[in-house]
């Protein structure tokens, strides 16, 4: 089921037939593999939580939507075809230094959050994502209950 939205979600936002546009050794498609993973623990993404996935991609790095889309697009394929996280995580350990890191862990801790609730799955794969990233687990633990109680704080400002 899980591979039949991620095809859907590849060619809604890219046709089978056009090329990838990021390379596999972009330290971008890697960690954007790993934010579509998170979103897809649960089941299909909400709403909220592509809204979120696509402005964190366009705002952390620097993209236009179009760039963005297109990335979600080709990460989207190469998640789909992953079978563990290492795939992605050796290629941001290559390419990023510890705070570039910490803030992808950061960026998938906000998406986690985007529907409100952290699920075991989701809460375990953060913990194996961080340990192949070199995040402690004190940073971790730190910017998971940061982004809760900012998220808290914008539940609470809606009302």
């Amino acid at each position: 089921m899980l591979d039949r939205l991620r095809q859907f979600i590849a060619d809604v936002v890219a046709p089978a037939d056009s090329a990838r546009t990021f390379d596999e050794t972009d330290y971008r498609l890697a960690a954007a593999a790993l934010l579509i993973h998170v979103i897809s623990l649960d089941g299909e993404p909400s709403d909220a939580e592509k809204r979120k996935l696509h402005s964190l991609l366009e705002s952390r790095f620097q993209l236009d939507p179009g760039t963005a889309s297109q990335l979600i697009a080709d990460a989207t394929l190469v998640e789909g075809e992953a079978v563990d996280l290492y795939r992605f995580t050796s290629v941001i350990m290559r390419e990023v230094d510890e705070p570039g890191r910490v803030r992808i862990i950061e960026m998938m801790w906000e998406l986690v959050y985007a529907d409100g609730r952290v699920s075991e799955f989701e809460d375990n794969v953060m913990w194996r994502a961080a340990d192949l990233l070199g995040v402690s687990s004190r940073d971790r633990i730190e910017l998971k209950h940061r982004v809760a109680a900012h998220n808290q704080a914008e539940a609470d400002a809606a009302d």
